[in-house]
């Protein structure tokens, strides 16, 4: 060992590992794509409450990534330093939306084929990617389901409402049905033949009838 091998830092000598450009042209796609997951988040979001956070949240984890996974191409030895370093870290937050995992899993995948150099892949996957999200996230059913809520005196005029229901609708099926002296609750979700609504009016008119309640339901929540 000579004097030299004594002063001398393989911290400085991985500094030159990846060079300025590459750092550069990486970050600045890697904040393109990020951008561009967050435009098509905002475009397919159909939650309840969207959060503006979540869509940030996706640009730093694509550029997070692309940072570590260069890091990770330049060194072996750092590779399986990172691996034991990322295999403690523990994510608590519950993810509302089960599409939200999906732009989670899209925002570090572009970051780790970005970073691997695999440009052409990483651009024209997640191109491919934003538009079959576009097209069947916000494909609208073509016969809307609905929820009736009913509440009757007895059983005549629940069987009468229940008829006058299945006659004015193109489908009715009983979901719930909750029985109480002098109030009968039947819940039936329904397709409608068309946009016409007035048909509700009626059902509440008739004779026995308490209330009739017409709810939109898409499988997940009702409002």
């Amino acid at each position: 060992m000579t004097f030299n091998d004594i002063f001398k830092s393989s911290f400085l000598e991985n500094i030159a590992s990846v060079s300025i450009l590459d750092m550069a042209l990486v970050l600045v796609l890697a904040f393109g794509l990020g951008i561009f997951i967050f435009m098509i988040y905002k475009k397919t979001y159909t939650g309840v409450m969207y959060s503006s956070s979540f869509g940030v949240t996706l640009i730093a984890l694509t550029m997070i990534t692309t940072v570590v996974i260069l890091a990770v191409t330049s060194n072996v030895v750092l590779s399986l330093g990172m691996v034991g370093a990322l295999s403690i870290v523990r994510f608590r937050t519950a993810i509302k939306e089960p599409l939200d995992i999906a732009f989670l899993f899209w925002a570090i995948a572009s970051g780790i084929v970005l970073a691997a150099g695999m440009i052409p892949l990483a651009i024209i996957g997640s191109v491919i990617i934003g538009l079959i999200l576009l097209i069947f996230v916000n494909r609208k059913s073509v016969c809307n389901p609905y929820i009736v809520v009913l509440q009757c005196e007895n059983h005549e005029s629940e069987r009468a409402a229940k008829e006058y229901l299945e006659k004015m609708t193109q489908r009715c099926t009983v979901k719930s049905k909750t029985a109480q002296k002098g109030c009968i609750e039947l819940n039936a979700e329904i397709r409608l033949k068309d946009d016409n609504t007035d048909f509700i009016n009626i059902l509440s008119e008739m004779n026995g009838v308490i209330s009739a309640v017409l709810v939109s339901y898409n499988g997940e929540y009702m409002g």
